[in-house]
């Protein structure tokens, strides 16, 4: 592999990346909450839909983005309300929303977008940094990104600071994770704690699939996550609930999947589904225990019967 390719397969996994660590970043703090968002990728796919929608019939990639983000909004209040509210299995309401989030996207792209209208949408095109671009082979990967390329990093290391361990809001947070009954008793509002990191998840969530849509591809194709919501999830138990983790599961997942396309390019004779299920094994073996660090929120999944 030559360095035009090499730099070409990192400028592709790092962009894959980045909306990857976005929406693991929501997806983390909802389940240190105790909310496993296994919608994610519906919310992926909802954000990207109605990102492309608005773009084109508005004419605005800026408009698109507010709409992307919005729609994942309504699918997190929903979300919400049946697993927090309703104490609804987390698990089952999470295939259930991603699999109506695709008959929904589907449909609406065959009625809304026919006709090539969802394709070359207006979108936000790569910005390259003078002098730091030219830098060899890791120059254009990080420094070449689009604008809503570099929104999702700094709304990443946002996050990262307003939830750490350290913060009040992180504290908060993980109290309701490890112990929702003592956090109750403490006086936190833990269905409202919990409410409002699903609804932080879907926000990232919708950057996310914005990101996809209106800067990497810049149109709508039925069913373009592709999985990249069940990936993040994964990058969340990969990265053992720790932001460094998480950036380099995502990081690792991103560049295996430049390579799916780059190494056919090159000869290389490796089978495609070995590439394709490398994450997943990496997060059965990180679920495993066999990697040391952080484990799982002990109250993950389990609902909260207090009435805060």
């Amino acid at each position: 592999m030559n360095i035009d390719m090499l730099t070409q397969v990192l400028t592709s996994g790092v962009a894959f990346a980045i909306l990857l660590i976005v929406a693991a970043a929501g997806e983390s703090i909802s389940e240190r909450a105790g909310v496993l968002n296994l919608s994610m990728e519906g919310i992926m796919l909802t954000g990207a839909f109605a990102s492309v929608l608005a773009s084109a019939t508005l004419d605005s990639a800026m408009l698109g983005l507010v709409s992307g983000v919005l729609a994942a909004l309504i699918f997190g209040i929903i979300q919400a309300l049946l697993t927090v509210r309703f104490r609804a299995d987390q698990i089952v309401v999470g295939i259930a929303g991603n699999a109506l989030a695709l008959g929904l996207t589907t449909y609406g792209a065959r009625i809304f977008l026919e006709d090539g209208k969802g394709q070359g949408v207006p979108g936000f095109n790569g910005v390259d940094i003078p002098l730091l671009t030219d830098i060899p082979i890791v120059g254009p990967a990080l420094f070449g990104q689009s604008v809503l390329g570099y929104l999702c990093v700094l709304v990443v290391i946002a996050l990262a600071l307003l939830f750490s361990g350290k913060t009040m809001a992180g504290i908060r947070v993980d109290a309701v994770g490890e112990d929702a009954t003592s956090a109750g008793w403490t006086g936190l509002s833990v269905n409202k704690i919990r409410a409002a990191c699903v609804l932080l998840a879907a926000a990232t969530g919708g950057l996310a699939g914005s990101q996809l849509a209106l800067s990497e591809v810049q149109s709508f194709s039925e069913n373009m996550t592709a999985g990249l919501g069940y990936l993040a999830v994964v990058a969340v138990i990969a990265g053992r609930w720790k932001v460094i983790g998480i950036v380099w599961a995502c990081l690792f997942f991103g560049i295996a999947r430049s390579l799916q396309f780059a190494l056919p390019a090159v000869g290389v004779d490796i089978p495609y589904a070995i590439l394709l299920m490398l994450p997943y094994v990496i997060a059965i073996v990180a679920i495993s225990g066999v990697v040391g660090g952080r484990r799982a929120p002990s109250c993950l999944t389990v609902p909260y019967a207090g009435r805060s």
